[in-house]
């Protein structure tokens, strides 16, 4: 099959750019052709409310030059209208419910123009998926048939490197913007106690006071954006990791740290709730409540024994996540598209 791929980000640290990614990888290793339009290979004007809409215009110009695809299969809401021009059946994957995220970003004042979008976005394409099923059911009230296809981790593939900078060891590792959750993250990084270090990885919005906390802090380090190499091994050599996210699809950071052994502290909501089971496989706690975070870390990070067998569950439970088995059913929906 020749499949053209479509998105407005394809590399940093972005759950968007790491799935594109690492589809285009498992789709080569599976003998099929792969084009790419991203912000790599198109114009975008890298300011906050510009960035889509450049995007959306200039992969569409560029997708009408792309020829003989056999599937086009767009990623997320700002990619849909170049899918649309592009030729070959169409595929969109949903990594979020786009107008709730627009709202939350952007204010209600855009909420409407979104929601209007998102429908016909949804209705150019012959095959919707979404990567969290609270993403699937939201869609379905409004009469779209999405089919759940969750992130995924490339395990054979892991880096085995270990790197740890300090005895209780946190890691976040993300955006620093606000559906990430940076101003539970702040009040966390200010107010964690000198025993316990805690790593900052990323870049957003909110890097300017993450570097002002990092600077007052000695107990607070600021790695600002890392490898996906360096991230991992620094997830793999962490005690903990921590994500206060608002909003999440199925998140591939969690996948990661479960993929390592590494133990995790996660807010209840999205494709969250679907990867750990709560005081199994990680500790889900309410969003926008830093002070349970703080004493979720004390208590985890003051009992070895529980944070280790939470680790070993995560390590059975990732499996299901691996590209091996998520890229099947990708492969699935395109060669029933062809038939």
């Amino acid at each position: 099959m020749k499949i053209l791929l479509i998105s407005p980000t394809e590399e940093g640290i972005g759950g968007i750019a790491q799935h594109v990614n690492d589809l285009s990888k498992f789709l080569t290793n599976q003998n099929h052709k792969v084009d790419t339009i991203s912000s790599k290979n198109t114009f975008t004007i890298p300011i906050k409310g510009l960035r889509n809409p450049s995007f959306m215009l200039s992969s569409f110009l560029k997708a009408r030059t792309v020829k003989g695809n056999d599937i086009v299969h767009a990623h997320n809401i700002p990619a849909a209208l170049a899918m649309k021009k592009a030729a070959g059946k169409k595929v969109l994957s949903l990594h979020g419910i786009y107008s709730q995220q627009i709202t939350e970003l952007h204010g209600k004042i855009y909420s409407n123009i979104s929601k209007n979008y998102e429908e016909k976005a949804l209705n150019w394409a012959d095959s919707v998926t979404a990567v969290s099923k609270e993403a699937c059911e939201y869609y379905s009230k409004f009469g779209f048939n999405v089919r759940y296809v969750p992130n995924a981790v490339d395990l054979d593939n892991f880096p085995k490197k270990s790197i740890k900078k300090f005895e209780n060891q946190i890691i976040y590792a993300g955006r620093l913007s606000k559906e990430k959750g940076i101003d539970t993250l702040l009040y966390v990084a200010e107010h964690l106690p000198t025993k316990y270090n805690l790593l900052i990885l990323g870049t957003g919005s909110g890097e300017k006071k993450v570097r002002n906390v990092s600077n007052s802090k000695t107990n607070v380090h600021y790695l600002g954006y890392q490898s996906k190499e360096n991230t991992i091994s620094l997830i793999r050599g962490s005690d903990l990791l921590i994500q206060p996210s608002i909003m999440e699809g199925t998140s591939s950071t969690l996948l990661e740290a479960m993929g390592c052994g590494t133990c995790i502290i996660a807010s209840n909501v999205g494709g969250n709730t679907e990867i750990l089971d709560n005081d199994k496989t990680g500790i889900l706690i309410e969003p926008n409540n830093a002070e349970k975070l703080l004493n979720a870390i004390s208590d985890l990070l003051t009992d070895n024994e529980r944070r280790s067998m939470m680790a070993v569950e995560g390590l059975k439970t990732v499996v299901k996540y691996d590209w091996k088995q998520v890229g099947k059913l990708y492969l699935d929906i395109y060669e029933e598209l062809l038939r």
